[in-house]
């Protein structure tokens, strides 16, 4: 499974553990182990320009998620449980990017009082799901994606002899403000493509 984390943020951010929970999360979705996945870490003005550009929204948001391939896993509850009964699960792709402002996530901490990098995982994790096909955009699917989101936090944790807190707050709060992340397809200037300001390798 390739995992590529580019910090453009300018904070400090563990990317080792970044890497690790994208691992498990891919793991766990049984996402084929030949996928590719981009994690991006932007300042506030990149964050606010993909923003705008691809959600038609003013300001910085704290994640977005860009999906490449059509790649979905079994996902019961999830976006597209309907199609048929085609496991997926055996052929690799490009996943797509995941784009966190880790400035945004540490306003967002502080309101919640916990840690940044529980926020940046809840982040990660949450546009990972979003890439895998989840939402929230009713009751049904936001029941679904946060309860997984949920699940996968806390076994990540439990495998690292953590508390889960990260997972633990988020049965109560407010989802992040991806504001349903977009869903479109790569063009050229968007993260990943060749020429993006801001892009991955």
């Amino acid at each position: 499974m390739s995992i590529e984390i580019a910090n453009e943020s300018g904070v400090n951010v563990d990317e080792a553990a970044l890497a690790s929970l994208a691992r498990h999360v891919l793991d766990e979705m049984r996402v084929h182990p030949l996928a590719e996945l981009s994690l991006l870490l932007v300042d506030e003005p990149a964050m606010t320009e993909l923003h705008v550009r691809w959600m038609g929204e003013e300001g910085p948001t704290d994640v977005l998620a860009f999906p490449m391939d059509e790649l979905r896993p079994p996902q019961p509850g999830g976006a597209h449980a309907d199609h048929g009964d085609t496991d997926t699960s055996d052929i690799p792709g490009l996943l797509g990017d995941v784009v966190i402002c880790p400035q945004i996530a540490a306003t967002a901490a502080r309101r919640a009082k916990h840690a940044v990098a529980d926020e940046i995982d809840l982040l990660a994790t949450h546009g990972i799901l979003h890439l895998l096909g989840y939402d929230h955009a009713d009751a049904k699917e936001h029941a679904a994606m946060f309860g997984l989101q949920d699940r996968l936090l806390a076994s990540w944790r439990a495998e690292r002899g953590g508390d889960g807190s990260a997972a633990a707050r988020t049965a109560n709060g407010s989802p992040p403000e991806d504001r349903g992340a977009p869903r479109v397809p790569r063009s050229p200037g968007a993260p990943g493509s060749p020429g993006a300001p801001g892009a991955p390798g």
